[in-house]
């Protein structure tokens, strides 16, 4: 299954009712019918403005995500070490915004805001798996195809890009039962109740670690097709086990790193030349020229070395304040849109969001979306180099296990928002199970406040010093959805 993808294309067709007209009108009638008919069209195809395009006039678009990476951890990103030639390329070629945030920076949340372009607020997917009690007769199984049911509410990237004729194909991180739930027309994530491991992946997480031979096939097909595509690509990387190939880990042997953080830079470096690969297939097909790439992880990450990074007592392998985290080591990530000839490569100043990916993407390809998607279409900004005119962003964290499958209140524990420099986190009272605990009391505190400009890290709290800023932020806050827990306020 992981060398020969599975096509599942289908295309509906488009019915129309005629009338036929007696008389000297009956010309004019058959005119007017003809306008109907491509007015019909245009509405069941989802009201596309811009009406029936070409496979030239619309883009290919590969979405590549980094799988636990800190928004430092790039050379473009002036890393000292870390090295990541193939992006670092990417970047040059591409509008970068080095000040990119995921509102949830928990893998399974994250990716689903991508593939929805809602907060997990709304999709409800807002941890990695339901909690289930040991002993309590409780149905996991069904626990967890209820959370994979959240998708049936939206309506995902592939499945909007197929309605225009596209293929699609996953490859990687996917949580959300086999590929076709989420519209893929080809993929290698077989999920829940096909395979012994189908929780993440399963043979989706081989892609990168074990070559790129699938993508390669679905390439040539898309090729020999004439199709359009859309291609997730969301390897197991750098995410644990971090086992890079030993050439890989030489090059960081004499740079006076803990082992941890060797093999983890390792792995950063591995991941990038796995998206060196994807773009040379990308070349070799002469596709690179209608194909939009956009870069963005799905969290941060930094390797937990106790005593120096980490207290004694702490269970998790990432550092406090990075995954699963409101910090910006936990939220905080470059991303990059690149197409060649119509997106001008620059450096871009704005904080953007993952939201504004699926908007976006969807612009790109003239495909029809919700008018109440939060996130924004940027890609009239890219093109014309305009300011991106949107202040304040908005996230929110949760416990690892979903507590209650249709209240995300249940499973909440901060929520921030950043407008201008400002930076506002509060905490929710904490009774969650399962997941760490050590985790969450590293991030349950009253409401923290902090500049970005002047304390990127996050270390100087000045909510004391500034109430009027924390009572403003906050009710921006409660305006963005009103929630009954009780925050934390000493």
């Amino acid at each position: 299954m992981a060398d020969k993808a599975v096509d599942l294309n289908e295309r509906e067709g488009h019915f129309m009712m005629c009338r036929t007209m007696m008389g000297r009108w009956l010309r004019w009638t058959a005119g007017w019918l003809v306008c109907c008919s491509a007015v019909f069209a245009c509405t069941a195809e989802g009201n596309d403005r811009r009406g029936e395009r070409s496979i030239e006039d619309r883009p290919n678009i590969v979405l590549i995500i980094s799988d636990d990476q800190r928004w430092s951890d790039y050379g473009f990103m002036d890393h000292p070490l870390i090295e990541t030639p193939n992006l670092d390329r990417l970047a040059r070629q591409s509008a970068l915004f080095s000040r990119g945030y995921v509102p949830t920076a928990l893998c399974r949340a994250s990716l689903m805001t991508l593939i929805t372009g809602r907060y997990a607020f709304e999709h409800r997917t807002c941890g990695n798996d339901p909690f289930v009690k040991k002993g309590s007769g409780v149905d996991g199984r069904e626990l967890k195809e209820s959370v994979i049911a959240n998708l049936d509410r939206f309506e995902p990237i592939p499945k909007v890009l197929g309605r225009l004729g596209y293929l699609s194909h996953q490859s990687g991180k996917w949580w959300e039962g086999h590929f076709s739930h989420g519209g893929f027309t080809h993929g290698m994530t077989l999920g829940l109740g096909n395979t012994p491991r189908g929780r993440h992946g399963d043979l989706g997480l081989t892609i990168g670690r074990k070559g790129m031979q699938p993508i390669e096939d679905f390439l040539d097909e898309a090729v020999t097709k004439q199709k359009n595509f859309f291609m997730w690509y969301a390897p197991f990387l750098p995410h644990t086990p971090h086992n890079p190939p030993e050439r890989l880990l030489a090059r960081y042997a004499d740079k006076e790193l803990p082992m941890p953080i060797q093999k983890y830079a390792a792995m950063c470096t591995w991941f990038d030349e796995s998206c060196g690969q994807l773009i040379e297939l990308l070349e070799q097909k002469g596709l690179r020229s209608n194909t939009m790439i956009v870069y963005v992880c799905d969290n941060g990450w930094t390797s937990t070395v106790k005593g120096v990074n980490a207290p004694a007592d702490w269970k998790a392998p990432y550092a406090p304040g990075t995954k699963r985290s409101p910090y910006d080591g936990g939220v905080r990530t470059p991303m990059m849109f690149n197409w060649p000839g119509k997106i001008k490569p620059q450096e871009r100043s704005e904080r953007i969001s993952s939201l504004d990916i699926y908007p976006t993407i969807l612009s790109a390809a003239q495909a029809p979306m919700a008018q109440d998607l939060p996130g924004l279409d940027l890609l009239p900004y890219l093109e014309s180099g305009q300011e991106i005119p949107r202040k304040t962003l908005y996230g929110e964290a949760f416990g690892h296990d979903i507590q209650e499958i249709d209240n995300p209140e249940a499973s909440l524990l901060n929520r921030w928002c950043i407008d201008g420099d400002w930076k506002l986190i509060v905490s929710y009272e904490d009774e969650l199970q399962g997941g760490s605990p050590s985790v969450r009391r590293a991030h349950s505190k009253p409401p923290q406040l902090f500049n970005l400009k002047n304390d990127p890290e996050e270390q100087n709290n000045m909510a004391a010093s500034h109430p009027d800023r924390v009572q403003q932020l906050s009710g921006k806050l409660e305006n963005w959805y009103p929630v009954k827990k009780n925050v934390i306020d000493r």
